[in-house]
């Protein structure tokens, strides 16, 4: 029977990582099937790796305050050696574009080790946007023997590359899995919310930024545009705020104390899906939420200047805005004034999945290791 380990280590990964791991499990029990987490995140990651309940068989910690990219790919990739030597797997699954993502594909290319790319073919086609996770996806899809693209569009990049065909697979998004999943735990009562006070007749706009191309002048301007917004009469802002000391240095000095906005430190998953749920909008430069917002029936405008995720933006669920102030402010008013303009983007329509992705993954792997369709 076949060994798998998965490799991941930011909250995003644990997201679309945990259902899979759940799903093999339950589709695959003979399986071999285990878990290393480097901790690349490790509050934001152990709060997802408690909703899914999975438990890291390897749990590297490597993460330190302030450690450049250099610092933590140096000791990923190192603490991953003893990892492969002692599980000794047959396939090592990775998700995404993160630093994690590109020692967890590196580890198994060194060990000759199969690797599978979750949520494979996502790109920009510029390496600085967003930087470093464009170069990190491009390499892990040279290493990686199956490839999982959550959407057509996505398979279609990896085909252009010369990607085999035999070895890709649409699965759909696994993030949605875990969406839809929490939702109902929600809508169920069997999981706590946010608990945010909704004052009454305004609407809440959810906000998430942290990319480091925002870094500097594009975090204030982001900033100044939600203190504009803030100003009117019928705005509420939450903003659970990234702990890198450039997203909060900025956003605490120009929003901390103002009226209509509410500073949160970065929630757990389930209170966050529950924030999104309550949203009348979304501004984010965050790739998982432009996949999990359109699921939820929520416009999302993204604050960037490109996305490896066009498929939100031609069904029209998502626009992009960059982070200029009056572009953000602009189409921020448009949603809010235009009741027609709203309801073409808050459709839930999802281009991402059907919450079916684990599933396929699974069969996918199967399909390697027996040589059957």
């Amino acid at each position: 029977m076949p060994a798998i380990l998965f490799v991941f280590g930011t909250r995003p990964e644990a997201i679309k990582l945990c259902p899979v791991v759940l799903q093999m499990k339950r589709q695959y029990p003979a399986w071999s099937v285990k878990v290393c987490v480097t901790a690349q995140h490790r509050e934001l990651l152990d709060s997802v790796l408690g909703v899914f309940d999975v438990q890291p068989h390897y749990d590297l910690d490597i993460m330190t305050g302030g450690q450049t990219l250099f610092q933590s790919t140096a000791r990923i990739l190192a603490a991953l050696e003893p990892v492969m030597e002692d599980a000794r797997p047959d396939l090592v699954v990775v998700q995404g574009d993160t630093t994690t993502t590109l020692c967890g594909a590196l580890a198994g290319f060194y060990r000759r080790v199969p690797v599978g790319h979750v949520e494979a073919g996502l790109r920009t086609g510029d390496l600085d946007q967003p930087f470093p996770e464009e170069l990190n996806r491009v390499l892990v899809g040279r290493m990686a023997a199956l490839h999982f693209a959550a959407t057509p569009w996505a398979a279609e990049n990896l085909r252009r590359e010369g990607v085999a065909e035999v070895g890709i697979t649409v699965t759909g998004n696994p993030g949605i899995d875990a969406v839809l999943h929490v939702r109902e735990r929600l809508c169920a009562g069997r999981a706590a919310g946010c608990g945010l006070a909704l004052e009454p007749g305004r609407k809440l706009i959810v906000v998430t930024a942290h990319r480091r191309e925002s870094f500097g002048g594009g975090m204030r301007r982001i900033c100044e545009a939600l203190a504009e917004l803030a100003a009117r009469d019928d705005v509420q802002i939450a903003y659970p705020v990234h702990p890198n000391p450039n997203v909060r240095g900025p956003v605490y000095e120009t929003l901390a104390g103002r009226n209509h906005i509410t500073l949160l430190e970065p929630l757990e998953y389930v209170p966050f899906v529950d924030l999104l749920s309550r949203a009348y909008l979304i501004l984010t430069d965050s790739g998982g939420i432009q996949e999990e917002a359109p699921a939820l029936g929520k416009p999302v405008l993204v604050m960037r200047e490109k996305t490896e995720r066009p498929e939100a933006v031609e069904a029209g669920t998502a626009r992009l805005v960059g982070n200029d102030r009056e572009t953000i402010v602009a189409e921020c008013r448009r949603l809010l004034d235009d009741r027609e303009a709203y309801r073409a983007m808050a459709r839930a329509h999802n281009p991402y999945g059907d919450g079916r992705a684990g599933e396929r993954i699974g069969r996918a792997v199967e399909a390697f290791f027996t040589g059957r369709e």
